[in-house]
Formats: C-alpha cells, structure tokens, sequence
C-alpha cells in the first residue's frame, strides 16, 4: 500500500538524490543583496532560544506546526522541501523521532511541501510542485485526501479554522506571470490569488469543495507575492503577508469575506520581508499577533496587539535566521507551562521559544490560552 511505504525513511540512494538537486530559489528570493539585521537597525530585544532542532541543511525546511498527542507528548512536524516529506521532533526537546512521505504524486507521498498546519487530529500540507493540499490523520499520518490540483497553480501556505460541521480552508496561490516566472501578473490578474475550501467528512472518506476565490486587484490592496495567510475568526480578520519587496513589504488585514480593509501593518517596520505569522489567544479574548521579519542573519518577530494590531515591539533570537514558517502552541506542559513559539531556522532546523521569555522581554501582560 502506498501510505504504508510513504512513512519509511527515503534509501541513501534518493536521499543523495536530493542532496544534489540545485537550490529552487522561490518568487521572494529575488533581491539583489540580503537583508541583515546587523545592518538594519530595527529595534528588537534579544530571546535566547530554548532550543533549536539538529541542524539537517540537505531538508530545506520550510514551516513547522505541532499536536499534542493522546499521551500527552508534543509533536513538532516540519515540511523539508527538498527531500519531499515531513520531519516530526519531539516538540519538548527538539529531538528527531522519524520521518514522514517522500517524492511522488500518489496518496502519501508528496513534492515540495511548503506550509502545514494541525488541527484536531488532522494534519494538512502544501504541496507546491503537486499543486494541491494532502491531509494526514495523526498519530498514524495516514493519507486522507489531496485537494486543490483542479484549481491551485503554485500554492505556498495555509490557514485551517474549524467550522460547525467542517473545517475552512485559506490557501495562498502565488502563480506568476505566464511572460516571466520571477514576476507576479498584473493587478486585474491577482483575484484569484487566495482559494477557499470547504473540508468535511462524507460516508466513504473526505471531501473538498471549492467555495470561493479571491484578492484585490487595486495598487493598495493587491498581494504581489503570496505566501503565508493567518486568520482570527472572533475578530472577523485575515492577515497576508505581501512579500514584494518592490512594492513594500508589508501585511494587509482583509476580512473574513476576502475583501481589502484599506489597512496595512508594518509598512514602516518590516525591513526585510514580511513571512510566517502566528496568533496567541487570550481567555480574555485579547492576544497577540507574531510576524516575521526575514533577516538572512538573524529573523526579528514583531509583535502586535490582537484587537487593535497595535504594535508591542520586536524580538530576535541568539542564532534564529532566515526563517520562513512559524507556529505557536499554547498547550502547556511542565517545561512550557504558558506555551511555546516555533520559527524555522536557516532552511535547516526548528527554533523553540519559551513564551514565558517573550512576554518577559516584551513586557507583555500575562496570556493563558483560550
């Protein structure tokens, strides 16, 4: 059965394979110089990790999510672009447990899987280069189902919220122009840039429905280089990261209905580029928004108010680099007891941050999640 073999490591001989395959730089990658913090002098204190994964260069990882299983172990799960499956680490430790898939268009198998992202007990990833989302059941990763291969042209990232009786699913299509790969279409062509699904469980499996396709088309609110999309559904709010560097790194806030609210953050903060976001959730129903800021030598996170997306300030980590994917989990066990921050590190490794150390540094009120 193919899931069945999909879950063993790839042989030396694969593994070499993909070791060797050229670097696939991405639409965002095409900057003349890299940013550096060391030189931008964004404001920010300093986070020190509390750890980060073995670094594995030949995986190209890109985004991490994580789950909290049965027993009550957590689970860090990464996507490896370049080796085509998932990386799962103990999410406590950081320490490599197994690996997931690997290269192929069946069911299981996967190329260039980009963002993930876990809810309940099930796990969704993009696949780039198969142009669709695969869905795992965990603990098992058994395949359910892959979406989107009718509608998606180069999908990157996700936002995954439950619905009464299904699940809602936001997926950021970055298709370029058909003249030149390195540039996005005109504005009249960007309305199709995020894809709505509709994920439900049927009598023979799963399905996944098409709802709606949307993006601005104007100068304002247009998103040039897609990637990461996150949502929250209590305060009616999407944030995309528009990741074109020529026309301002920035995040706009759209509605949950895919219409532009004439309003941008950080166009006066991100100086590299904006990428991974996350969202804390306070019982109070307050909260925090984390967004990257791309440095190649150290990522900067920036930090804003849930309600009013007011800014709070800014942290970096000792070594954390580069980083394209986060996520936050606010379970909590002895060692996190108020949660814990994940950002990938350099293409290569996971960084753990103790939440308990972010709000310290940033002097942020107490936080117990939802």
């Amino acid at each position: 059965m193919a899931a069945c073999s999909a879950t063993q490591a790839p042989s030396p001989a694969s593994t070499a394979e993909a070791s060797a395959t050229p670097v696939d730089r991405e639409p965002d990658e095409n900057v003349e110089k890299d940013p550096l913090l060391s030189e931008a002098k964004v404001p920010h204190v300093v986070v020190t990790e509390a750890f980060i994964t073995a670094a594995t260069p030949d995986e190209n990882v890109d985004s991490p999510a994580s789950w909290r299983a049965p027993d009550g172990k957590r689970w860090l799960i990464a996507t490896a672009k370049a080796t085509n499956r998932l990386v799962v680490y103990d999410g406590g430790t950081g320490k490599q447990v197994r690996t997931v898939s690997g290269t192929g268009t069946a069911l299981g198998q996967m190329r260039r899987p980009n963002g993930i992202a876990v809810i309940d007990d099930l796990v969704l990833v993009v696949e780039r280069d198969n142009q669709r989302v695969q869905v795992f059941q965990l603990p098992d990763f058994e395949p359910l189902l892959a979406f989107g291969a009718e509608d998606l042209k180069q999908p990157y990232g996700l936002w995954v919220r439950p619905q009464k009786d299904s699940y809602e699913v936001i997926v950021s299509d970055n298709y370029m122009s058909p003249q030149d790969k390195d540039l996005p279409p005109p504005l009249a062509e960007l309305d199709k840039r995020f894809k709505r699904y509709q994920l439900r469980r049927v009598p023979d499996g799963w399905q996944a429905t098409l709802m709606d396709m949307f993006g601005d088309t104007t100068e304002a609110g247009a998103i040039r280089i897609a990637e990461s999309v996150f949502g929250d559904a209590d305060n009616d709010r999407l944030l995309l990261a528009e990741e074109d560097v020529a026309s301002g790194t920035r995040l706009r806030e759209y509605g949950l209905d895919g219409r532009y609210r004439d309003r941008d953050i950080g166009a006066d903060l991100f100086k590299a580029q904006a990428e991974g976001m996350a969202l804390a959730k306070c019982r109070d129903g307050g909260g925090y928004w984390i967004a990257t800021d791309q440095f190649k030598d150290r990522s900067v996170f920036h930090v804003f108010e849930r309600r009013t997306l007011e800014y709070r300030g800014a942290f970096a980590g000792d070594k954390t680099a580069n980083t394209d994917g986060v996520w936050l989990d606010q379970s909590v066990d002895a060692r996190f007891p108020e949660g814990i921050f994940y950002a990938v590190d350099d293409d290569q490794a996971v960084a753990a941050f103790d939440w308990r150390d972010i709000a310290k540094a940033l002097s942020l009120p107490a936080c117990r999640g939802e």
